[in-house]
């Protein structure tokens, strides 16, 4: 008996504090300018990009490719998470194969910020976080080692609106890895390291 009006108090109690936590949490969004209904979107983008220091000593340009899903959750503020693909040769006296290359597969969260002007451009700039496996072809997997990496990618570029769903945009985006192992620098049994630098063209839609 004592259990059920403890949970019939217990219960009561939610009851009427639930109105007043639903009017707080709608303050809070006001203040912080949620949308309640956010523009999200997907998009597709094409590029470029290699290593930095040590780890680019060896490893050429390679595409890449992307499908990323985005929400405008703030007038200014968005967040976007996607899947990269990407592949760079590698051109070392240590591999014979001339088709030697790495191949990076990324997850990565991001979030943006910047002001939509004349309501079609919209400069940004974004700092996030991601994780990527990197693994060598057959004929590169004699000097490099499949790894894991983080990354802190820091990205600036534009959006511009080509009508009302469609947009097109333009990145650069330089990530700070942590945790390189996949390859020694020559003549030691250090572990190259360095950055990772991408460019890229975006196509995508607005909803």
């Amino acid at each position: 008996m004592r259990r059920s009006m403890v949970g019939g108090v217990a219960v009561a109690t939610m009851a009427l504090a639930s109105p007043a936590f639903a009017i707080e949490a709608q303050r809070v969004a006001g203040a912080l300018d949620v949308r309640e209904q956010p523009e999200v979107g997907l998009d597709v983008r094409l590029g470029l990009g290699s290593f930095t220091g040590d780890l680019g000593e060896d490893v050429g340009v390679g595409p890449l490719f992307s499908i990323n899903a985005d929400a405008q959750a703030w007038k200014y503020v968005g967040i976007e998470v996607g899947y990269e693909l990407q592949r760079m040769p590698v051109d070392s006296r240590r591999i014979d194969d001339e088709d030697a290359g790495l191949w990076r597969n990324n997850l990565g969260l991001m979030a943006k910020a910047g002001p939509l002007i004349d309501q079609k451009w919209r400069p940004f700039v974004g700092a996030g976080v991601g994780l990527s496996y990197v693994d060598p072809s057959d004929g590169a997997d004699g000097v490099y080692e499949s790894d894991w990496m983080t990354e802190l990618p820091l990205a600036a570029g534009v959006d511009y609106r080509l009508g009302n769903v469609l947009f097109a945009g333009a990145r650069a985006t330089y990530r700070l890895l942590g945790g390189e192992n996949m390859v020694d620098r020559p003549g030691t049994t250090s572990a190259a390291k360095g950055s990772l630098f991408n460019a890229n063209l975006t196509l995508g839609g607005r909803f």
